[in-house]
């Protein structure tokens, strides 16, 4: 008896799956195909946006409001993120030539001869 239940069970389980994924699988491409003029061939219809403009549904304006409201703070974080790179990069360039400038100094200084006297001996002059 229990094993003619599990067998009914996992029978109505595999029923239940496959029909589930026969629904999901998408109809044959004639039957999708819209009627298209006779001197057209292969044009396919432009792409429908995901979100519903008009809908009155909350859970859908939400959605929408939501993916808007992502969209944004996405393009504020890309700007700011921009913003700071060539800041850095500025700061980089700043130091470098700077930092050349300094290099180029101590050198001239090292090379120049001394400028100062030599130092003579005490009392003599």
């Amino acid at each position: 008896m229990t094993q003619i239940r599990s067998l009914l069970i996992g029978t109505a389980l595999t029923v239940l799956a496959t029909t589930a994924a026969f629904a999901q699988t998408a109809a044959a491409p004639d039957a999708m195909a819209p009627m298209q003029a006779p001197g057209t061939p292969g044009v396919t219809p432009a792409p429908q946006p995901l979100t519903a403009p008009g809908s009155t549904d909350p859970l859908v304006q939400k959605r929408n409001a939501d993916a808007q409201a992502n969209a944004q703070y996405r393009a504020s974080k890309n700007a700011s993120k921009e913003k700071y790179k060539a800041q850095v990069n500025k700061a980089k360039k700043q130091r470098k030539t700077e930092k050349k400038a300094a290099t180029a100094e101590m050198k001239d200084q090292m090379q120049a001869p001394d400028q100062m006297p030599a130092p003579s001996a005490p009392g003599v002059q």
